[in-house]
């Protein structure tokens, strides 16, 4: 049997996101069976700062509807816009409507993560936010739950929701090893819970 395709799908406008990504995708990783894509979706235009490449200059490509069909789960991440994902995110969600007419996700495991400017910058919110789309879509939510003793010890990010990043405003503040751990392990989790969904 093919290994099972963990996508691991984010927005990050400094950096902070795609970092927490590859950690969720080492997690991933880590389990025997599973397999990390990587991917990112394009910046929202606003028409007068020219058009966007359908290629990113760096980076992981593009997020396409294949992808998320091929998956065995998601991990969905977006920096927190005013306690809420950011517009790229949103818009890339908004037009996955035919893959929700065919319940293409329906029944995967996924989860979510994101990262923010000050402590308290709506990380939870943010998270909640991500999850609505993916319940409409038939996905099952996996959280981190508090036998992780990283989620009782952090003092930066981290929530049962999902793993969670202090970025600083400035966006320049490394992952914190409590943050750090605690991604791997939501990529670890979200990677066994989908090998246990398809046997």
């Amino acid at each position: 049997m093919a290994n099972a395709i963990v996508l691991v799908l984010y927005y990050s406008a400094g950096g902070a996101v795609r970092r927490m990504a590859e950690r969720i995708a080492e997690g991933a990783e880590r389990v025997p069976g599973a397999q990390a894509r990587i991917r990112t979706v394009p910046r929202v235009s606003s028409g007068f700062d020219g058009e966007i490449s359908s290629i990113p200059e760096n980076g992981p490509p593009y997020c396409e509807n294949r992808d998320l069909e091929e998956c065995a789960a998601l991990a969905l991440g977006s920096p927190t816009r005013f306690g809420n994902m950011a517009a790229p995110m949103k818009a890339f969600l908004d037009d996955t409507g035919p893959l929700w007419l065919k319940g293409a996700l329906a029944g995967k495991p996924a989860s979510v993560f994101t990262a923010t400017g000050s402590l308290h910058g709506g990380q939870e919110t943010t998270l909640i936010s991500m999850m609505l789309p993916l319940l409409h879509h038939g996905m099952l939510i996996v959280g981190l739950p508090y036998t992780y003793a990283e989620l009782n010890a952090t003092r930066t990010g981290g929530t049962p929701y999902g793993a969670s990043h202090f970025a600083g405003i400035a966006d320049d503040q490394p992952l914190s090893e409590h943050e750090r751990a605690l991604c791997v392990a939501q990529g670890r989790r979200l990677a066994e819970v989908a090998l246990k969904l398809r046997r």
